[in-house]
């Protein structure tokens, strides 16, 4: 109660009850969202016959650990876990690597028709997906790629436009002083990208880091279309497919496959938490 009446010491009455509905507005869609986690997660430790029970068991009893054990070697995860890992890291750094170097030349350089080429590369985004995944199978299947997880990671080398973007509206917060400065002390080009624009980028290059990285590690198109051999699959498809098996009706099982799958994605938040929400706020601000 002291942290409330902190909280609105000093405000108006219609500050305080502004205040309190956007909060509990705020902390009923938080309720909300995290119901479905909660139900996941316990049910991953239920027995089989206590899955759909009214009223609902939130707390197993008893506590079935073997679900997880059991889930592991139904068919080989830890195959599929190795290949989702592989292919989000080499994505996340190919979509860093060069979408940086582009948004800075975007950003901090000046040459001829810049700007119209920026715009080109926005408009690609409003090119669906669907459009382009029958050209790129042809392109990949004729260079030999399909039945390995090259078509998944090596196109992230050849940059992005969200990516693109997201980092030059953050390279835009930079003054350019700073990089006149350098190329009077005798930096080149390289040399201020590397050491003065990336060390500053670090918050916009976390952001970007977390989607490419959650986008590879939940695609399930991709891998379905390339992937031809059981171990090369990723773990969002080894989920469809212990799903469609025999295990299709064990909730309890594929709800402990689904806790597995979400925990990279929820350490790599909370780890790069802090750089996240630095780089989604300071991304939409213009010099």
């Amino acid at each position: 109660m002291s942290v409330i009446k902190k909280f609105l010491q000093g405000r108006s009455f219609h500050q305080r009850v502004q205040s309190i509905l956007s909060h509990s507005i705020l902390l009923v869609g938080a309720v909300i969202m995290i119901i479905p986690f909660v139900w996941m997660l316990s049910t991953s430790f239920k027995a089989p016959g206590k899955t759909f029970v009214y009223p609902p068991e939130w707390i197993p009893d008893p506590v079935v650990w073997q679900n997880y054990p059991e889930m592991w070697t139904a068919l080989p995860f830890n195959w599929f876990a190795f290949n989702s890992f592989k292919i989000g890291i080499l994505s996340t750094i190919g979509q860093v690597l060069t979408c940086s170097m582009a948004a800075f030349a975007f950003s901090a350089l000046n040459f001829k028709g810049r700007d119209t080429l920026f715009l080109l590369l926005i408009a690609t985004l409003m090119i669906p997906y669907q459009v382009t995944l029958i050209p790129s199978f042809i392109l990949f299947a004729r260079i030999g790629w399909v039945g390995t997880h090259l078509p998944l990671w090596v196109p992230a080398f050849w940059g992005g436009a969200f990516g693109t973007f997201l980092l030059r509206q953050f390279f835009l917060t930079i003054p350019l002083e700073l990089a006149d400065s350098a190329r009077i002390d005798g930096a080149n080009i390289w040399q201020i990208f590397w050491h003065i624009y990336l060390p500053l980028a670090r918050p916009a290059m976390a952001t970007l880091g977390i989607f490419t990285f959650m986008w590879s590690w939940n695609d399930l198109l991709n891998p379905l279309i390339y992937v031809t051999e059981l171990k090369q699959l990723t773990l969002t498809v080894g989920l469809s497919l212990f799903q469609n098996q025999r295990f299709g009706g064990q909730w309890p099982l594929m709800m402990a496959g689904a806790v597995v799958s979400i925990l990279p994605i929820l350490i790599a938040f909370f780890v790069a938490q802090k750089y996240f929400i630095q780089g989604i706020a300071m991304t939409g601000i213009k010099r």
